[in-house]
C-alpha cells in the first residue's frame, strides 16, 4: 500500500502496519491479506508492507507510523525452507513472489523484519505472527545450523508473539492497545518474563492466575538432554488440544510463556472471515504473475485443522488437530462468487480447483468426545478441557469418536457443481485414504466424480517401523484403498491415477526400509516421482526424534543424519544417473499404475537436486548407533554456508530484492495450505498430507 492508498480510503494514518514476507494478494489463501482484511472489519485501519527492502527502513515508513502496532511475519513458509532444499541447496524460485522469483526475502525473515521495525518505530510494539515464529515459539532444533535455538522472542526482542491461527489473538491485541491495556495474558499468544525464586514466572497476568499449567523442560536441559526436546514437544501437543493450560519454558533466568490456545473459530465465525471483500487480484504494481495466486485463484477453503497428528507435520501445534469449518451457504456463495467473476471476464464457467482444506474429507468433522464436555464462548467457539487424550483422532487407527460426514461433503461438492457458473468441481487437496475407506459411497463419489485424473493420497512408506513412527496407518489400509480406486475409475469408465506421497530419511527410517518401499513400488510398477527427503522444520514430533535419535517411548532409532545418509536414501527411490552417486539403484523403467491396471510409460525421474553430499562429521546423538548402508559413505562439502576451515561465516540473505546478488533455487516438492499456512507437504513446513 501507499500514502496514496490511505488518502483514497479517508485515513489520515494507520492503527496496524503489517509486514510480510510474501507478495500482495488480496485472496484468503494469503495470511497477511487475511488478517488485514479481518483488523479492518473490526474497525481498525491496516496497511501492509510486502516483502520490503531488509537492509534499511525506507519500505515501512512509506505509510507514516501506525498507531497501535506492527506486525511481523515471514509469509505463507518458513523462510529458510523457502530458500533451502532438504540438501541445503539454494532454491531458485518462490511461488509467493512475483515472476516467482526467489530472493525477495531475507533469511530469518521474522528476525530480520522485527530489528527493520523496531529501527523505523523506536518504541511501538512489535508483534510477531505467522508460521515461522509460531514453530519457534520455544527452544528448538534448527537444522540449517544443526543447533539448538532459543525461543524466538529472545533473537526478536519482540513485545509479543501470536501463535496458532491469529484471528482472535490479533483483534485483542489491538484492541488492547487502543485502551492502553497490558498485552500479557491473551489466548494464542507468549511473552517473555523474568523467573521467581520458585523457578516460575515472576509477573504473571491475573487472567492466568488459578488455571491449569504446564512446566515444559528448560533450554538448559535440553541441552543436556536431547530426549527433552522430545518431551517438550509432546506437552505443547497435549497444550494445544486442552485449550485450557498455559505454559512456560525456563531459559535461564527468564522465560517464554505460552498463554492458553486461543479456541478454534466457530462455522460462524469461519463464514464472516471468508466472505469478506477480498478482490482476488495481486496488488496492481506487480508486473508479472504470483505463482501462488494463480494456483489458488479458483480454490476454496472449506475448513482448517487436521485430525491426523502425523508426527512430520506442524499442523498439530499450528492450526490444531480440532476442525473449522464453514458452513454449506457461504462455500456455496464463494463458488457462485467466483464463476461470475469468470464469466464477467469472459471465460465463461469457472472450474473450481479445490473444495477442501488440510485434508477434504474432514470437512465438518469433530470430536463426538468434545461435543458432549466442550463449554463454548458466546461466538459458539469451544473452550474447555478436552477429554480426548489421544496423540492422533486417527492413528494407530481412526478413532469411534471422530466423526467425518464425507457423504454430506460429497453432498456440498455435488451443489457446488451444480450452480450454473460453475463448469465443474474437484477435489485437489487430497483425501485421506483411512477416513475415505469408511465411507464406499463417498470413496466411490470422489472418485468418479470430483477426481481430475489424479488424487493424492500420502501412504509416505510401507514399512510397519516407519509408519508407526510417522503415526501413519499400516500399508493393508492404503492397498484396501488402492484397490477400491480402481475399481470405482473402472466402473466410471475414467482413467485416473493416485498420485502417492512418499519419503526418505526420516528419523527410524534405515536403508533397507527404503529398498523394501523401492521393491513394493517395483511391484506396483510405479515410477516415484514425488518423494521428498524428510526435513526436520521446526516444532514437530519427527524433528525432536532427528534431534534426539529416540523414539517417543524413549528407545533408540536409527537417524540419517548425514547429507551423504540421506541422500543415499533418497537416491534408492530417485536414483541417480551416475553410479557412484547412489549406493543402491533399482531399475529406472515402470510407470504409473492407472485405472486399468497397465503400465503407462513416464518420463526418467529427475534427480532432486546436484548439489555436494555433505558429511556432518561425527555426532554423540548417533553414539552407539550403526549406518545401515555403506561402510564408506561418500563425504563431500556440508552444502552449507561453512567455508573450509570449519568455521561458520555470517549468515546471509539468500538472495537479493531486485538487483541484489544471487538468487536461491529449488528442486524437491514443497507447497502451501490455505489461510496463509503452508500446507499439503505435512512435516515441511505446516504440512499438510492426508
Amino acid at each position: 500500500m501507499s500514502m496514496e492508498e490511505m488518502r483514497t480510503l479517508g485515513w489520515n494514518e494507520l492503527d496496524v502496519l503489517l509486514i510480510n514476507g510474501d507478495a500482495y494478494v488480496d485472496h484468503p489463501s494469503f495470511g497477511n491479506v487475511l488478517l488485514a482484511r479481518w483488523l479492518i472489519r473490526h474497525g481498525f485501519r491496516t496497511g501492509i508492507v510486502a516483502q520490503p527492502n531488509w537492509e534499511n527502513p525506507d519500505d515501512l515508513l512509506v505509510m507514516g507510523r501506525p498507531r497501535l502496532f506492527a506486525g511481523v511475519s515471514a509469509g505463507a513458509l518458513d523462510s529458510l525452507l523457502a530458500h533451502y532444499t532438504a540438501f541445503r541447496k539454494k532454491r531458485h524460485d518462490d511461488a509467493y513472489t512475483p515472476g516467482g522469483k526467489a530472493g525477495a526475502r531475507p533469511n530469518r525473515a521474522c528476525l530480520v523484519y522485527a530489528n527493520l521495525a523496531r529501527r523505523a518505530f523506536p518504541g511501538l510494539p512489535v508483534i510477531l505472527g505467522g508460521i515461522e515464529a509460531s514453530l519457534r515459539r520455544v527452544s528448538h532444533y534448527d537444522f540449517w545450523t544443526d543447533s539448538l535455538r532459543k525461543p524466538i522472542l529472545m533473537d526478536a526482542k519482540a513485545d509479543l508473539l501470536i501463535w496458532g491461527m491469529g484471528e482472535k489473538a490479533i483483534i485483542e491485541c489491538a484492541q488492547r492497545l487502543h485502551k492502553g491495556e497490558d498485552l500479557r495474558g491473551i489466548p494464542g499468544t507468549a511473552w517473555m518474563d523474568k523467573l521467581d525464586a520458585s523457578g516460575h514466572p515472576a509477573n504473571l497476568p491475573a487472567a492466568l492466575e488459578g488455571d491449569p499449567w504446564i512446566a515444559l523442560p528448560s533450554h538448559d536441559e535440553i541441552l543436556a538432554d536431547s530426549f527433552q526436546l522430545l518431551k517438550l514437544t509432546q506437552e505443547l501437543e497435549r497444550q494445544v488440544h486442552r485449550l485450557d493450560a498455559w505454559a512456560f519454558e525456563p531459559v535461564g533466568d527468564r522465560a517464554v510463556v505460552l498463554a492458553r490456545p486461543a479456541p478454534p473459530l466457530s462455522t460462524e465465525e469461519m463464514d464472516d472471515l471468508y466472505t469478506l471483500p477480498f478482490t482476488r487480484q495481486a496488488h496492481p504494481r506487480y508486473k508479472e504473475a504470483i505463482p501462488a495466486a494463480e494456483m489458488m485463484r479458483t480454490s476454496i477453503t472449506s475448513h482448517r485443522g487436521c485430525g491426523g497428528g502425523c508426527s512430520f507435520c506442524s499442523l498439530a501445534l499450528h492450526q490444531g488437530r480440532r476442525i473449522s469449518s464453514r458452513s454449506e451457504q457461504s462455500i456455496l456463495a464463494e463458488a457462485s462468487l467466483l464463476g461470475q467473476q469468470n464469466v464477467a471476464r469472459g471465460k465463461g464457467p469457472v472450474a473450481i480447483s479445490d473444495v477442501g482444506g488440510p485434508t477434504a474429507n474432514m470437512w465438518q468433522g469433530h470430536c463426538a468426545l468434545d461435543a458432549r464436555t466442550a463449554q463454548h464462548d458466546e461466538g459458539g467457539s469451544i473452550r474447555g478441557k478436552s477429554a480426548c487424550r489421544r496423540a492422533s483422532c486417527c492413528f494407530p487407527s481412526v478413532c469411534k469418536s471422530f466423526i467425518t460426514p464425507q457423504r454430506r461433503h460429497v453432498e456440498l461438492l455435488r451443489k457446488v457443481a451444480a450452480l450454473p457458473e460453475v463448469k465443474q468441481a474437484r477435489v485437489a487437496s487430497g483425501v485421506r485414504a483411512d477416513l475415505a475407506l469408511r465411507d464406499a459411497d463417498a470413496l466411490a463419489a470422489y472418485t468418479g466424480e470430483f477426481t481430475g485424473g489424479q488424487l493424492k493420497v500420502a501412504p509416505e512408506h510401507c514399512a510397519p517401523s516407519v509408519l508407526e513412527l510417522m503415526r501413519k496407518p499400516s500399508l493393508d489400509v492404503f492397498e484396501v484403498f488402492l484397490d477400491s480406486f480402481v475399481r470405482q475409475s473402472r466402473a466410471a469408465g475414467r482413467e485416473q491415477y493416485v498420485v502417492p506421497y512418499l519419503m526418505s530419511g526420516f528419523p527410524g527410517c534405515s536403508d533397507e526400509d527404503m529398498r523394501t518401499l523401492s521393491r513394493w513400488l517395483r511391484q506396483r510398477h510405479w515410477n516415484p516421482q514425488q518423494t521428498q527427503c524428510f526435513i526436520p522444520t521446526p516444532g514437530t514430533i519427527a524433528t525432536a526424534m532427528f534431534y534426539c535419535g529416540r523414539d517417543e517411548t524413549g528407545e533408540p532409532i536409527y537417524v540419517a543424519r548425514t547429507d551423504a545418509q540421506r541422500m543415499r536414501q533418497h537416491y534408492i527411490l530417485m536414483p541417480s544417473t551416475q553410479d557412484d552417486e547412489a549406493p543402491s539403484r533399482p531399475r529406472t523403467r515402470g510407470g504409473a499404475a492407472d485405472s486399468r491396471g497397465q503400465d503407462r510409460a513416464r518420463p526418467a525421474s529427475r534427480k532432486p537436486g546436484q548439489e555436494e553430499a555433505g558429511s556432518r562429521g561425527s555426532d554423540p546423538r548417533n553414539s552407539g548407533q550403526r549406518d545401515p548402508g555403506r561402510r564408506n559413505a561418500p563425504s563431500a562439502g556440508r552444502g552449507d554456508d561453512r567455508p573450509a576451515g570449519g568455521q561458520r561465516r555470517q549468515e546471509r540473505p539468500a538472495g537479493p530484492l531486485n538487483n541484489r546478488k544471487t538468487r536461491p533455487d529449488s528442486d524437491d516438492r514443497t507447497s502451501r495450505g490455505r489461510g496463509g499456512q503452508p500446507d499439503r507437504t505435512g512435516g515441511r513446513n505446516g504440512g499438510r498430507r492426508s
